[in-house]
C-alpha cells in the first residue's frame, strides 16, 4: 500500500453521514502513511428506482471496495440494509471488519461479530491494521513501545 495504491474501503451507511461513519474515517485521517480511498457515497441516494435502485447503487459502491468496514449505530439503525451489505461483500469476497459499538456502552450485534472476519475497537491502529489484513492479506504485526523514565535497555539508569 502506498499513496499511489491505496486500500479502497467501503464503510456500511443508510444513505446518510451517521456519528459512527464520520469517526471511523477521522480515525484513519489521524494514521501516518496510511493511504486509503474512501468508495463509499452515503450523497448519492437513487432519486427513482425504488428499492432495487438502492441496492445497485450499493452493489456497485461495495465491489468498487477491497475490505468494507461494518459500523455498529448503521447496524442499529437498519439491520435488514446492513445484512444485504454483508451479502454482497460475501458473495463478492471483500474483508469486513466490524468495530464494536463507540464508547462500549452496548453490546456488538452478534451478527456482526459471526459474520466479519475480525471485530475491532475504536482505535486508530488497529482499523487501519485490520484494513490492512482483510484488504490485502497484509501481514501487520507492530510492537508497542514503552519508555519507563529512569530505564533504558541496559536497566536502570542513575
Amino acid at each position: 500500500m502506498s499513496e499511489s495504491n491505496p486500500i479502497t474501503v467501503f464503510a456500511t451507511h443508510a444513505f446518510n453521514e451517521s456519528l459512527d461513519y464520520l469517526r471511523v474515517f477521522e480515525f484513519l485521517e489521524s494514521v501516518d502513511r496510511f493511504y486509503y480511498l474512501n468508495v463509499s457515497k452515503p450523497e448519492n441516494v437513487p432519486k427513482e428506482g425504488g428499492l432495487q435502485a438502492i441496492k445497485d447503487e450499493l452493489i456497485s459502491q461495495i465491489k468498487a471496495s477491497e475490505a468494507i468496514i461494518v459500523l455498529p449505530d448503521v447496524y442499529d439503525q437498519n439491520a435488514d440494509l446492513v445484512r444485504f451489505m454483508m451479502d454482497v461483500a460475501e458473495a463478492n469476497n471483500k474483508g469486513m471488519v466490524a468495530i464494536r459499538p463507540f464508547g462500549g456502552l452496548s453490546e456488538t450485534p452478534a451478527e456482526m461479530e459471526q459474520r466479519c472476519g475480525e471485530t475491532i475497537e475504536w482505535n486508530d491502529r488497529e482499523i487501519a491494521d485490520a484494513l490492512r489484513r482483510q484488504a490485502r492479506g497484509e501481514d501487520t504485526s507492530r510492537w508497542e513501545v514503552l519508555d519507563f523514565p529512569g530505564f533504558d535497555a541496559d536497566g536502570p539508569t542513575d
